[in-house]
């Protein structure tokens, strides 16, 4: 029987994750004005930039694999990441909590029993979805016309599989080779991949 208690080392190692990550968001929103005005041929490709804040939940979701590991996780990097400085302020804190809670979701719906790919980019497709919704609801994205609107939410979506999921995915398997995650259930099933490989 799996135990999906959480162990002083899950909670550690969470928020390891979720402060690294949170520098990493803080270095995003830096490079988010240069990068956002490189995308402005064409409105709403900006949308492309946001998994660069979703990760967190994504990564610390499958590295802990406990219920609540990807809330905690994105709500950690986005304390630091305000903490630090952003131009945003405590909105920040409101998106990561929101945006946790779209990664985890996913998990939940899953029971938090699968960590096949597919979930994984399934669970970055639902934390860019919130902030899709989020910024062009509750931003001066708002205002804007539904095209715009429609762009800006699918580019999100697409990032959140490729940036929070894909990534976070190959992160994981590279902290998995590494050793740092033998006391994780994902370290040990990397690990038996590469020797059934071996």
């Amino acid at each position: 029987m799996r135990n999906l208690r959480w162990r002083v080392v899950d909670i550690v190692v969470a928020a390891v994750l979720g402060v690294a990550s949170g520098v990493i968001f803080w270095a995003w929103g830096l490079a988010w004005t240069p990068l956002s005005n490189a995308l402005a041929f064409s409105p709403g490709l900006a949308g492309l930039l946001a998994g660069g804040w979703l990760f967190a939940g994504v990564l610390g979701g499958i590295v802990i694999r406990k219920p609540g590991a990807a809330l905690y996780t994105e709500i950690v990097a986005a304390v630091v990441s305000m903490l630090v400085g952003t131009q945003w302020g405590f909105s920040t804190l409101i998106w990561g909590i929101v945006e946790g809670l779209g990664a985890e979701i996913i998990f939940a719906i899953f029971l938090y029993r699968s960590w096949r790919l597919g979930v994984i980019l399934l669970s970055g497709a639902a934390a860019g979805a919130t902030t899709g919704l989020l910024d062009t609801n509750f931003t001066s994205y708002a205002a804007l016309d539904l095209g715009f609107k429609l762009i800006y939410f699918f580019s999100a979506v697409v990032s959140g599989i490729v940036l929070a999921g894909l990534l976070s995915w190959l992160a994981m398997k590279g902290l998995a080779k590494t050793g740092a995650l033998s006391r994780f259930a994902s370290g040990r099933e990397a690990a038996v991949v590469d020797e059934s490989a071996a």
